[in-house]
């Protein structure tokens, strides 16, 4: 004979079986969008390539050959070489790897500093919140290309100067957003009993307030992520960013365009996989929304 407990402990392992994971939920969904299954595989094709670069490549991408200067595309050459007979091919590869390393980096760097400005400046309020958000306010006042290069001059052309002029113009949108979520989240009632058993606003922030606005901070970075790489790749264009010999995307097609009318594959190649991760970043971002913001879903 069975006993209530008995009874109640199958009736949860039953109900436990046939609840999906989370995990499956999620990966129904994203299977539903085709576009955004395309947008994933793109990205995780990228990530591959620039973990792999070394064993993709094959030349070295600052080896310098006279003799096969601006060769077009062959067996030998997929993508041609450039002016001084570097191998493109190897060069964008490579180029794979510094500019989605400098994409992420910055990404995880703003979203970071404007989570935890915009929930300090959402739940604490008050003078330092309001000092925040005018300062976001002045930087959001200047279109954000233009601001990033203004600070890549002033600071000098290099990497780490334009991975810090794009994180300062990419800091504001994610401190908005943290704090609107903040200013919602704060009001519920787990955050109102947690005042109510005294713990610390640094606490309740860490604990309570930045677990629950983290989702659509994480599909704001996600949709931000193929803008950073267009900006990192419009600086080096520009000569601020990325330095040659060092194959990056931009800094390639710089040189590349004036010989864009009897080469069209040196600026072709980098200006395409430019064009790939930008759209492909796009399309997954706005797949994610739809996966796992609730409103959006509905």
């Amino acid at each position: 004979m069975e006993t209530p407990q008995t009874v109640a402990t199958s009736h949860a392992a039953a109900f436990s079986s046939r609840t999906p994971g989370t995990a499956h939920i999620f990966w129904s969904r994203f299977r539903r969008n085709p576009l955004t299954l395309v947008g994933g595989v793109i990205f995780l094709l990228f990530v591959l390539i620039a973990l792999l670069a070394p064993i993709l490549s094959p030349y070295d991408p600052e080896q310098v050959q006279m003799s096969l200067a601006l060769k077009a595309p062959s067996t030998d050459h997929w993508f041609g070489t450039d002016e001084v007979g570097r191998d493109l091919f190897s060069r964008v590869v490579y180029g794979t790897r510094l500019s989605l390393g400098m994409g992420i980096s910055i990404i995880l760097i703003s979203g970071l500093i404007g989570i935890l400005l915009g929930a300090v400046a959402g739940y604490r309020g008050g003078t330092f919140g309001q000092i925040i958000m005018r300062i976001m306010d002045v930087i959001l006042a200047f279109p954000t290309l233009i601001l990033a290069m203004a600070l890549a001059a002033a600071l000098g052309p290099s990497l780490l100067n334009a991975i810090l002029a794009i994180v300062i113009v990419k800091i504001p949108a994610f401190v908005r957003l943290a704090r609107s979520e903040t200013l919602v989240v704060k009001e519920k009632l787990f955050v109102k009993a947690a005042q109510t058993f005294g713990l610390s606003d640094n606490w309740i922030i860490i604990r309570h307030i930045i677990p629950n606005i983290i989702t659509p901070v994480i599909i704001q970075m996600t949709l931000d992520l193929g803008d950073a790489i267009l900006m990192v790749a419009t600086l080096g264009f520009l000569g601020l960013g990325v330095q040659p010999p060092t194959p990056e995307w931009g800094s390639i097609i710089n040189t590349g365009w004036k010989y864009f009318l009897d080469q069209w594959w040196y600026p072709t190649f980098p200006g395409i996989a430019i064009f790939l991760v930008t759209i492909s970043f796009n399309i997954l971002g706005d797949g994610l929304r739809d996966m796992l913001d609730p409103k959006s879903a509905r």
